[in-house]
Order: structure tokens, then C-alpha cells, then sequence
């Protein structure tokens, strides 16, 4: 029962892979934060609510940037206990849209769709997820170039609750500002 629900709920912690950006405005400015969670992350997360609170994992994820898009791709896994649930994500820019993108295979699956996003700051952004009845919201934050916070949290009747919480650290040797790229 316990990975059946982790399973239904690790596609939300794909989310976990947007980042830092400076004090750029607009498009340069979201363009920045995507890019500045290129590389490899790992750490501990925890479920925080729900019937299975305190249940712990721990992910690893590489996150690249597509070409010629503000956005994200990610790729990688959690595991809890013996059991690793895979991870893929992608969020793009799509003009009037905004922000749209899929985890695993999307809502139409098992996964789930992202709807709309906003980078906030240099060091925060919000996407609202959806599946079928699950409405919630992933917050990011990145508060210095090698650590990111991540809270996903569910509406349950009119309220947002927290249920997973994560402390991600970079562990490819450096934020992709000190980075040269191809």
C-alpha cells in the first residue's frame, strides 16, 4: 500500500529540477533560472502529511535545458527503501500558454501535467500540477547555487496542504554560471 501511494506521488518530485535564476527581467530572466539547475542533484525527501508521513527517500536527478526553449528537462529516480521509481520531466515555455510540461507520461497516464507556471524570483518558482481530482502546487527554491528546497503541496477542500518536502544538494562540482558551455 505504501508504494503504491509513493509511486502515485514520486512523479511530483520530478518537479524538483527548477532553479536559480538572477535579477534579469522577463524571458532572460526564466531563461537563467531553467538553466541554473543544469547538472546533478541528489538528497533526502519526506512525505510531511497524509497517511504516510514520515516515510523518507532519497533522489538523484541530472537536469539540462532544451535548445532554443526557456525550460527544463529532467531525468532520474527516488528510491525508497528497495524499491526506485523512475523519474522524467520536461517544462517548457509555450508563449501565450506559459508554462506547460508532463511528468513520466503525463496526466493521460500515470503521471501528471504541469499547467501553468511562474518563475517568481531569482530564487523561487511555483508550477500548479494537475491530475484528474489532484490539484497542487510545487514550490523551488534554490537559496544558493548548490542547494534547492522543494515543497509540493495538495488542495484538500479549500486549503493547500504540504505533503513532500526535499533538501537537494549539487554535486557535480559547481553551479553552470562556473561552467563553460559547448
Amino acid at each position: 500500500m505504501k508504494r503504491a501511494f509513493l509511486l502515485s506521488v514520486l512523479p511530483l518530485l520530478a518537479l524538483t529540477s527548477t532553479g536559480m535564476a538572477d535579477t534579469v527581467n522577463g524571458p532572460q530572466r526564466d531563461k537563467k533560472f531553467f538553466e541554473s539547475v543544469e547538472g546533478d542533484w541528489v538528497g533526502p525527501g519526506e512525505i510531511v502529511a497524509g497517511k504516510y508521513k514520515g516515510t523518507k527517500f532519497n533522489c538523484t536527478f541530472t537536469g539540462a535545458t532544451p535548445s532554443g526553449k526557456v525550460g527544463m528537462t529532467l531525468d532520474g529516480g527516488c528510491r525508497v527503501g528497495v524499491f526506485t521509481q523512475k523519474m522524467s520531466a520536461t517544462v517548457t515555455h509555450n508563449g501565450s500558454k506559459g508554462y506547460r510540461g508532463t511528468f513520466l507520461d503525463g496526466a493521460a497516464g500515470k503521471g501528471l501535467d504541469i499547467v501553468s507556471g511562474n518563475v517568481v524570483d531569482g530564487q523561487k518558482v511555483v508550477l500548479s500540477l494537475n491530475r484528474k481530482q489532484l490539484k497542487g502546487v510545487m514550490q523551488a527554491r534554490i537559496p544558493d547555487a548548490n542547494t534547492m528546497t522543494v515543497t509540493v503541496s495538495v488542495r484538500v477542500d479549500k486549503q493547500m496542504v504540504p505533503v513532500i518536502g526535499m533538501n537537494l544538494k549539487r554535486v557535480d562540482g559547481g553551479a553552470v554560471g562556473t561552467v563553460a558551455r559547448k
